[in-house]
């Protein structure tokens, strides 16, 4: 979607759109759970925890770090990865609004 269409949606719209986006792969999903499970900061585990490169993990990384479900710190020469507990619970609450307000009928094809 380009930059310009964006403006056609609503602020909330956009943030889901965002979130999504950064939810809709499966390594990430996968990255996530590790972090969760570890329920600390993870620096190096993560390549060999998911079997992936570590040029894959960094770019996974990245891009869940630009919509801030993770945020880092640097420890050494190493960017330890967590949590960002205040988008992560937007994130709940965006998704849990959206599925609670839609009411499906037994109407359709």
């Amino acid at each position: 979607m380009g930059l310009t269409k964006t403006g056609l949606f609503t602020k909330k719209q956009n943030e889901m759109a965002n979130l999504a986006k950064a939810l809709a792969h499966p390594a990430r999903i996968a990255i996530l759970q590790e972090i969760l499970k570890t329920d600390s900061c993870i620096c190096g585990a993560l390549v060999n925890d998911l079997g992936l490169a570590q040029a894959t993990i960094s770019q996974h990384l990245k891009e869940l770090k630009a919509v801030g479900l993770i945020h880092g710190t640097i420890e050494g020469t190493s960017i330890c990865y967590c949590i960002n507990p205040k988008v992560w619970n937007l994130c709940k609450q965006l998704f849990a609004d959206f599925f609670k307000d839609i009411q499906l009928s037994n109407n359709c094809c």
